[in-house]
């Protein structure tokens, strides 16, 4: 199967207020990005891929309410509490944040989980504390665990930073192995974010050393689903999209430049430079093996 992720961040937040929303008013912006794509999206009916939306938690129930009958489109959060609720137990003391069942009972089917600026957060957090920041995993397995209890599909995500690079097989088999210990894996998606090349002026990782990270994950995991984090654009949909060892991509913003911000028509073509791409892909290595 392939998987197209779109991480919204907090892109609903309008330019006035220092953020990059201009296609809809917050009332109605998470609706508006499920009513303009969810149609051309069903065009990729039969293609085995699955189109998932993490939105934040304030705009998940318009999302919700604005997918038609067999819409292509998963909606999800961004993130999900540690602990929850069950019957008998805790009702839902957790003031401030959100749990696996309340992202549940709104609608979501899927969580993002472990992204580079969720780990960031949290490391920041433990090391004010003179705690271990090496808990992130810990922390994060328990997230992971409850979002599957609760009947979520995660993506989880993995990366190494610039001062971490060096042994990057060691930091990404210890946010594998305790991120993912004791889950079920066949609820879970892994997505690699290259973190040391995120950012304005560094350069992105190429095909091979994707390809690279790609088969060490699949190895490491027994061949867990493996997606590029580091941000799937229309400049590099195609290169992406023939990695063998990758099973799709993250997008994020889709302009870089100008009136910077997410379009759902620009996310579009994203969507069909990729799957393009991948067919052309799978094309090539048919004619091959009947040679």
């Amino acid at each position: 199967m392939k998987h197209i992720f779109l991480n919204l961040k907090r892109f609903d937040i309008p330019k006035e207020y220092g953020g990059v929303n201009a296609i809809a008013p917050v009332e109605q912006w998470g609706s508006f990005i499920v009513r303009n794509t969810q149609e051309a999206l069903k065009a990729y009916k039969g293609r085995d891929t699955e189109f998932v939306m993490f939105f934040p938690e304030a705009h998940v129930l318009n999302a919700v309410g604005a997918l038609c009958e067999d819409s292509p489109v998963k909606v999800g959060c961004q993130g999900v509490f540690r602990q929850d609720t069950a019957i008998g137990g805790n009702f839902g003391a957790f003031t401030s944040s959100r749990t696996a069942n309340a992202a549940k009972a709104l609608g979501c089917s899927c969580v993002l989980i472990g992204h580079c600026e969720e780990r960031r957060d949290k490391a920041g957090i433990l090391e004010a504390g003179g705690g271990d920041p090496s808990a992130v995993n810990r922390i994060l397995n328990q997230e992971i665990r409850e979002a599957v209890r609760a009947g979520l599909n995660v993506l989880y995500c993995i990366g190494e930073t610039f001062e971490e690079q060096p042994r990057w097989q060691e930091v990404l088999k210890e946010q594998l192995d305790e991120g993912l210990k004791d889950t079920d894996r066949t609820k879970v998606t892994i997505a690699y974010e290259p973190v040391w090349a995120i950012g304005p002026g560094k350069t992105p990782p190429d095909s091979d050393y994707i390809g690279k990270i790609g088969a060490f994950v699949k190895e490491t995991t027994g061949g867990m689903d493996v997606v590029y984090g580091g941000g799937l654009k229309q400049d590099n949909a195609a290169m992406v999209a023939a990695v063998p060892d990758m099973d799709g991509g993250l997008i994020a913003l889709t302009r870089f430049s100008g009136e910077i911000g997410f379009y759902p028509n620009e996310y579009l073509e994203i969507v069909r430079l990729y799957l393009d791409g991948g067919e052309r892909r799978e094309t090539k290595g048919s004619k091959r093996s009947d040679l």
